[in-house]
């Protein structure tokens, strides 16, 4: 044998070598169960003030321990290699800098409660900061002091953390465990009150005794419909402005203000009296000047336009930095300058960063994608902020302020993902009702045959001013259906976001109307595509999702299976049964006993349908859903076995509106996809 030859075969086998030491495109494999607990869950970029790191949470699945530890990571922010700052069985979360950016402070249950230590970012060990027995959240350290705000849920007659002691031993002792309730807002989500209001406080980095900004029976700060933090500490830590709604009608009204305290305590003030809407999540410019903050128009409509204002604190004056502009201002920042500000808005199932300014205020699009949680640089010239997409869990990116291509910087699940096969969302469109165009996301299975059929299922989502996005998801992950042989179709049908106001609009008062007819047009489409076996497709939802699937149950059969979670079947009982009432009355145009109200109700009450229904259905419900309670399944369960209808209830006692735990995730996509495959496979 020559050495040429000799050469070209040695050659050869280090490339063989190489090759099979990276998995390829043909050997990647469907993404399952155990893989979506692998992912790391990166959230929460905070740039130090002298731009040259970033720490974030990342997140673990414990599934023995059945539940997510999330730990407290730093990288230089040009990017580079990662180093863990925070460790432990404990979970650490919200890393907030010091002014000099020699230190975080974090939120720990280290020791079974949650207090706030800080940790010096060059070495050394954490301490403990706060020692409440109503524990501590949501820290913030301001930017040129050594004052920190953070938020607990205290009992508001007491003066001092040892009442709050002495009122929390008293409950666990007591062997009657009844309350008495005496008004409205009484339990939100998946908690009761207890007695208990939310309260800002203020304490030093240096030690001593937390102060109580906010006392009384109020929550202040108020939270409302996910928006960023409802509170915020002056540059100087002189000054604290929070969202509190203080009308007395806080579960049927959504006219929340903005207050202004001091940071030693007295009489707060409130900034947005004339404004009848929900003023929310403030922000003070680095200067100190300006306050923007979220701000909506109308009393009782939690979807209404999200706009971004700004007070001037030397003036007095309030100004529109987003006029004409017809998404909803989600995450924002402000710029080093405080004149510009950055935020991101939903538009057509991504959401983008934009910008505006106080000097000139126009929304100006700066990076596309699915973006999150922005935070400027201290030289204005680059954000730090989460990106992801329905093929890639988020992770931290950098972006220029100049526009330009992202850059990745954190590469937490690069490993995992080289060994999966998922497509990426394909954008369709399809007429609907009122002559809208309607898109949707089209998600097909691994290794993916033209030329075969499959089966399909179209997701609906809940909100329903909500929408689809290109984003990585743990409760309904496309990929999940998609890897079990299904094409998944995700429709934006009419009240969707991203789509402009007047789209969100047209669902309230109209829920079994345009939406229903825009996921038939979307579901035909799917049924005619020539790799879909029509005769095997299904249809899935939860929250408004869970109440159209009971909708599409009542109103036709061409659906083989169904499954509906946390899904609304009675509309004059799911009154009664919620928490929010302001929700409930916009979107049926009043109280239950209005008599066009209570008409438009009936008119849209899957229950007054169920007689119809006979396709297989598979039920959803947490016992601590206290905004889809428990009811509303176990009403259409008893009528579809009475019926005798196939169908199945899977009922998690410890979960809420969603399915959070590990181990309770994995039942409930064994359940789901299990439901599916019977019927469909």
């Amino acid at each position: 044998m020559g050495a040429y030859v000799m050469i070209r075969i040695i050659r050869l086998g280090f490339v063989l070598a190489a090759l099979a030491s990276v998995p390829s495109i043909l050997a990647r494999r469907p993404i399952t169960f155990e893989d979506l607990m692998k992912v790391e869950r990166i959230s929460d970029p905070q740039v130090s003030p002298d731009g040259r790191w970033a720490a974030y949470v990342q997140g673990s699945v414990d599934f023995e321990a059945n539940k997510i530890v999330r730990h407290i990571w730093l990288m230089p922010a040009e990017g580079g290699e990662a180093r863990q700052l925070t460790r432990g069985d404990a979970s650490d979360t919200r890393p907030r800098w010091s002014p000099d950016s020699q230190s975080i402070a974090f939120i720990s249950n280290r020791g079974g409660k949650s207090q706030i230590w800080i940790i010096p970012v060059n070495g050394g060990e954490a301490h403990q900061l706060t020692s409440l027995s109503t524990e501590a959240d949501g820290v913030t350290w301001s930017a040129q002091s050594d004052e920190l705000l953070f938020t607990s849920q205290v009992y508001p007659n007491c003066p001092d953390d040892a009442c709050n002691q002495k009122r929390l031993d008293e409950a666990a002792k007591r062997k009657v465990k009844a309350q008495v309730i005496e008004e409205l807002l009484y339990r939100h989500w998946d908690s009761w009150r207890e007695g208990k209001y939310t309260h800002l406080f203020a304490v030093s980095a240096n030690g001593g005794a937390p102060r109580d900004l906010t006392p009384g029976a109020l929550d202040s700060p108020t939270w409302f419909l996910g928006a960023p933090d409802g509170y915020a500490i002056s540059p100087d830590g002189t000054e604290v402005c929070f969202t509190s709604n203080r009308t007395g009608k806080p579960a049927w009204t959504t006219n929340n203000d903005l207050y202004l305290v001091s940071v030693n305590g007295g009489e707060a003030r409130n900034i947005t009296p004339g404004n009848p809407g929900s003023d929310a999540s403030p922000q003070y410019s680095p200067n100190g000047r300006y306050l923007a903050y979220t701000s909506q128009g109308r009393d009782g409509y939690e979807s209404d336009l999200l706009r971004l204002r700004v007070y001037d604190r030397q003036t007095g004056k309030v100004k529109d930095v987003t006029p004409g502009f017809d998404q909803w201002v989600a995450s924002f920042a402000w710029a080093p300058d405080s004149d510009t500000i950055y935020f991101t808005a939903p538009e057509r199932a991504r959401q983008p960063v934009f910008k505006t300014s106080v000097s000139a205020p126009k929304a100006e699009k700066i990076a596309d994608g699915m973006n999150d949680e922005p935070q400027a640089a201290p030289d204005g010239k680059w954000l730090i902020l989460t990106r992801s997409s329905l093929t890639q869990p988020a992770e931290v990116y950098r972006v220029a302020t100049s526009g330009g291509t992202p850059t990745q910087l954190t590469h937490a699940n690069d490993a995992l993902l080289a060994e999966l096969d998922m497509n990426p969302a394909e954008s369709v469109t399809t007429q609907g009702a009122l002559a809208a165009e309607i898109q949707s996301l089209l998600v097909k299975p691994p290794a993916f045959d033209p030329n075969g059929k499959y089966p399909a299922i179209l997701l609906v989502h809940g909100g329903p001013q909500s929408a689809w996005d290109d984003a990585w998801g743990y409760r309904w992950n496309a990929q999940m259906f998609a890897s079990h042989g299904y094409v998944a179709m995700m429709t934006n049908f009419h009240g969707s976001t991203g789509y402009g106001q007047k789209f969100v609009e047209e669902i309230s008062g109209d829920w079994g109307g345009a939406p229903y007819q825009d996921l038939m047009a979307a579901a035909d489409y799917l049924a005619s595509l020539p790799y879909v076996d029509k005769t095997r497709v299904g249809a899935a939802g939860a929250s408004f999702g869970g109440f159209m699937i009971n909708w599409i149950a009542g109103h036709t059969n061409r659906f083989q299976a169904l499954v509906s979670h946390d899904g609304v079947y009675d509309n004059r009982s799911m009154y009664g049964e919620t928490e929010e009432l302001w929700f409930d009355e916009w979107e049926f145009k009043g109280v239950p006993w209005d008599k066009a109200a209570s008409a438009l109700r009936e008119k849209w009450s899957p229950s007054n349908f169920v007689q119809n229904i006979q396709t297989p259905m598979l039920l959803v419900q947490g016992e601590l859903d206290f905004r889809v309670p428990n009811g509303q399944a176990l009403q259409l369960f008893t009528a579809l076995q009475r019926r005798g209808v196939p169908s199945k209830l899977l009922y998690f006692p410890d979960e809420g509106h969603w399915v959070l735990k590990p181990q309770n995730s994995q039942l409930w996509y064994r359940t789901v996809l299990g439901w599916l495959d019977r019927h469909l496979k």
